[in-house]
């Protein structure tokens, strides 16, 4: 069973599944889909479009110089059976998914830090433009340091009565 990757997005195409389209010059184009197919006759290039693998390694969001990404590669030699070599690939096979796992971690952590600095400015921005609503502009005026009430919130007796009465 030989497994193909689509020319266009990149993703695996299994047997009896696809297009397959051939140039005049015998070159070989093989699709995933017909959304892929329709995408190459428009002759777009996959490295523009935002859902094919190709615009998400050129723009950083996927990992692409990952070294552990190697190990998977096919091996089509045949070993001879040594149980020292099996026990060593398999502890070597747990080792390299934890090094995988950590090295993702990492780069979606590297991702999301400008969106993080981003929302802290931006609630910084909130806080300051409704300081108001938090603490009376009388108090502002008097003690210009306070960031945040201190005193304790007055509530009218209309107010009170019309709490209980909800009750």
């Amino acid at each position: 069973m030989r497994l193909e990757n689509c020319w266009f997005c990149s993703s695996t195409i299994y047997p009896g599944h696809g297009i397959q389209f051939v140039r005049n010059d015998a070159k070989i184009f093989r699709f995933c889909r017909s959304k892929c197919h329709k995408n190459f006759k428009m002759k777009r290039n996959p490295r523009k479009v935002k859902w094919t693998k190709a615009y998400r390694r050129l723009h950083g969001k996927d990992m692409t110089q990952d070294s552990t990404f190697e190990f998977e590669r096919k091996r089509n030699r045949p070993e001879r059976y040594d149980r020292n070599l099996t026990e060593d690939t398999l502890k070597a096979i747990k080792k390299i998914d934890k090094v995988r796992v950590d090295r993702a971690a990492r780069h979606h952590a590297q991702r999301m830090k400008p969106k993080r600095a981003k929302e802290l400015k931006e609630a910084e921005r909130e806080l300051q433009q409704s300081i108001s609503m938090i603490k009376a502009p009388a108090v502002q005026i008097q003690e210009p340091s306070l960031t945040l009430p201190k005193t304790k919130v007055k509530v009218s007796p209309q107010q009170a009565e019309d709490n209980r009465m909800e009750e």
